[in-house]
């Protein structure tokens, strides 16, 4: 338990004067990309993380005697809750997997109860959108509207180009690397390295309320067999979609189990709330376990779940209980830009897209 987590105060929130603007422009830019993918595919992908490496139904214990400030929101008191997982990558089309760029999970906790989020009143949800580093490529949304802008403008490049992108950009990355360093840059234009997704960590990179205080939050894999995943190859080499086939080749014949953890802020200066950049240092606050998510072994692209989880599902930091309410610009602008991407994708593909009862 870290040591006296700060509560969270208004005044760590610092909008600024054009953010109404960024906002509107990254709602805009993302729903570009929407655009360009259904008039090259005939399908409204989802804006960001288009493409599905499998999708799983699983269960979240919430662990008992949690300490007063760990106990909080969805966390209050143990309980066990449905949860939906789906594991992506970010482009908003639908690449070949031999282009490699970051990755993401998000997940829905079906079943909570308490205060909703404006936008999520008539919901018993709760969403995290994670990605597999500890903070976020950029500080805030203006930047990450340039980010878009530039992924916008490439969806409509050819796949061999990107290819010869992502090829040279690992080439940088793991030369970075050796030298003791990381460039959320280069991994974000197709740098990431090929490894099985199923032994990364996922993020939530910028901060989120937790009740009276405020943290990330993180889901990271603890059974033997997804932990001796990490870092490994996966070899790609004429697998358009082998991520998606080696995480269903595994949940084939077993399950996994992954730990949800909270790191608390201890330090508002080392550990800010606007800038999502920052990696808050695990010396001085570490990730602690809140919950336990288990998953038996199934089908993580059976037709159904790609129907009920793919077209029929969103997910959204805003999704949620009041006690998570999401923190910082980047979460802010999210909310607008999320929003819009649901209903671009159920006016097009003819989908009613409804949060999950308690049963699911």
């Amino acid at each position: 338990m870290p040591q006296d987590p700060v509560p969270f105060s208004p005044q760590f929130e610092q909008p600024v004067p054009d953010e109404v603007a960024v906002d509107r422009g990254l709602t805009q830019a993302m729903l570009a990309i929407s655009r360009t993918t259904l008039k090259n595919t005939g399908h409204a992908w989802r804006s960001v993380h288009a493409k599905s490496h499998g999708v799983l139904r699983g269960r979240l214990q919430v662990l008992p005697d949690l300490p007063g400030p760990l106990a909080q929101g969805v966390y209050a008191c143990p309980g066990d809750y449905a949860v939906l997982m789906r594991f992506s990558t970010t482009p908003g089309d639908v690449l070949d997997d031999n282009v490699s760029t970051p990755r993401g999970l998000a997940i829905k906790i079906v079943g909570v109860e308490g205060e909703r989020l404006p936008g999520s009143e008539d919901a018993r949800t709760q969403d995290y959108v994670l990605g597999n580093s500890p903070a976020f490529n950029v500080a805030d949304a203006a930047t990450f509207l340039t980010n878009v802008h530039v992924l916008g403008a490439t969806a409509d490049r050819a796949e061999t180009l990107k290819k010869g992108v992502s090829a040279v950009m690992r080439t940088a990355e793991a030369a970075l690397e050796m030298l003791g360093g990381q460039s959320a840059t280069l991994t974000t234009f197709a740098g990431q390295a090929r490894t099985h997704i199923l032994g990364d960590s996922f993020y939530s990179q910028a901060a989120l309320l937790h009740g009276r205080y405020f943290g990330k939050t993180c889901i990271a894999p603890v059974s033997p067999e997804l932990v001796a995943l990490n870092e490994r190859k996966l070899d790609l080499a004429g697998k358009p979609d082998g991520i998606r086939e080696a995480v269903r080749d595994f949940f084939h014949g077993q399950g996994g189990v992954w730990e949800l953890r909270v790191q608390l802020c201890t330090d508002i200066e080392a550990m800010p709330v606007e800038d999502a950049s920052v990696i808050w240092p695990e010396d001085r606050s570490p990730y602690v376990a809140v919950a336990r998510l288990t998953v038996t072994p199934q089908d993580s692209w059976s037709s159904q779940g790609r129907a009920s989880i793919e077209d029929g599902a969103a997910f959204s930091p805003w999704q949620g209980l009041a006690a998570h309410r999401p923190l910082g610009s980047i979460m802010r602008a999210r909310r607008r830009a999320y929003a819009s991407s649901r209903q671009f994708r159920e006016r097009y593909n003819g989908f009613d897209i409804a949060e999950p009862a308690a049963s699911a």
